[in-house]
């Protein structure tokens, strides 16, 4: 008993002194080793107006002209300005996509990031800022529900493709801007080059960097259910000058060339970073968040790397890039897992098909219970036909109220397929971030009799 008292006066000494010595709720940029984003023209003026930092980057890239990364350690001063630098802001630094100094912000983020890779690495972090927005913030800006709140046999007979090219056109900007690449792409130069294809690249670019998602999302992922809707949908690109070639190269080396540009390397890798299927997630998404993903995919389109649908059927989602692993010799696994992450991705494919059918992941339900129900493991649920809605087998109802126990770090009394409700826990969540403050709520309960004798015992002699 004496030794259980002791336990509990040293814990409740322990716990004042913490709560004394740091804010009783943090808040995000008050956690310890957080710092905010900065993107990196602006870091790079940081960096500039500091002579040992600026003296460093100069130092660093005068070492990455031309060598390789062992090449670059091998020197000394090299490894020292890279060390210097990982220690400011240009580390740490991002970009926004279509940003106004977009190319120059890249070109400063892969300068230091590319000193950091050993040799070319299969996936690669993403020089973006994380996306925070949802598909619901899409659909809230535009009615674009496929059939949602529609009649029934209105929604099956209507070409949601058609009807995304009709309302581009109402909008002065879409409008000019689809009309600008259609011309581009399909102005032929002579009778052996069908168009020029850097300018349809270049203009395929300005219209989804400048076109709000609400409309070309529309034109890209309409969900369609005859196959001349879902050809309308496959030519949205104009696949002919844009996307398809009289051979097609090799995966791996169409992957050397795209990250030879820093714009096609920096697309290639957003795409990776939230496209990248998780068998963790309940929509095998990273962070269930379909926004990310559809984004990604959208800002590959116009570069070396652009992919499509490779059919016009309506009832299956297949896209890739215009490769093939032949030729790839003993590199022809890597090659296929290459491929795979766009052919074969339940990530991407349930993003498309959440956009067309109007539905998103709502993480966040209202209504808390805890009843523990049997559910089948998301990632092996079959993929979704076009035309089915949200009251699905992968309902909202679902996807909205459950998760599964691992991802709460609870024992699923050895079945992998337990799946826990759930809405509040009595925890506390920083904002703007995943750490999770515990309570230790059963330490306090258990000592609260003890603690309150020790401290009434304490203060007697001050108060006397």
């Amino acid at each position: 008993m004496i030794l259980a008292n002791a336990f509990c006066l040293f814990f409740f000494l322990d716990e004042t002194l913490r709560s004394l010595a740091s804010p009783s709720s943090p808040q995000g940029p008050e956690l310890q080793g957080w710092r905010p984003p900065v993107d990196c023209v602006r870091a790079n003026e940081l960096c500039a107006a500091e002579s040992n930092c600026s003296s460093r980057y100069r130092t660093l890239r005068q070492c990455l002209a031309g060598r390789d990364r062992n090449t670059m350690l091998a020197n000394k001063e090299c490894q020292a300005a890279l060390e210097v630098l990982q220690e400011s802001p240009l580390y740490d630094c991002r970009c926004k996509r279509a940003m106004k100094k977009e190319l120059q912000c890249l070109q400063i983020y892969w300068s230091i990031h590319l000193g950091l890779t050993e040799g070319e690495e299969f996936y690669e972090a993403s020089p973006y800022e994380p996306v925070t927005s949802r598909l619901s913030d899409i659909f809230r800006l535009a009615s674009i529900f496929s059939g949602t709140g529609a009649d029934p046999v209105v929604s099956v007979k209507s070409n949601h493709c058609l009807d995304a090219a009709k309302a581009c056109n109402l909008n002065e900007n879409c409008k000019k801007l689809r009309s600008s690449y259609i011309s581009i792409c399909n102005r032929e130069i002579s009778p052996t080059e069908r168009c020029n294809r850097r300018k349809c690249h270049k203009a395929l670019r300005q219209f989804f960097d400048r076109v709000p998602s609400e409309y070309t999302y529309r034109m890209l992922f309409c969900s369609c259910q005859d196959q001349a809707c879902a050809e309308r949908r496959r030519q949205t690109i104009l696949p002919s000058c844009s996307y398809e070639d009289k051979e097609k190269p090799n995966c791996l080396d169409l992957r050397s060339v795209c990250r030879t540009d820093h714009l096609c390397r920096s697309r290639l890798a957003d795409f990776h970073a939230n496209c990248r299927a998780s068998y963790q997630t309940l929509t095998s998404c990273p962070a269930d968040n379909y926004q990310a993903c559809l984004g990604s995919y959208a800002g590959m389109i116009g570069f070396d790397m652009t992919p499509n649908y490779v059919d016009s059927s309506p009832t299956g989602i297949v896209v890739s890039p215009w490769c093939s692993c032949r030729g790839s010799g003993n590199l022809e696994e890597e090659c296929e897992k290459f491929l795979r992450d766009f052919t074969e991705n339940p990530c991407l494919r349930n993003a498309i098909q959440a956009f067309g059918n109007g539905t998103d992941v709502n993480l966040s339900p209202k209504s808390p219970t805890f009843q523990a129900t049997q559910a089948s493991r998301v990632e092996k649920t079959p993929s979704l036909p076009d035309d089915l809605s949200d009251s699905t087998s992968l309902g909202t109802s679902v996807i909205t109220t459950c998760t599964s126990i691992q991802e709460q770090g609870l024992k699923a009394n050895n079945s992998k397929e337990f799946s826990m409700c759930f809405t509040e826990l009595t925890t506390n969540i920083i904002p703007g971030s995943n750490k999770v403050i515990k309570s230790n709520s059963g330490t306090y309960i258990a000592c609260s009799s003890v603690v309150l004798t020790t401290a009434f015992i304490l203060m007697l002699p001050l108060a006397l």
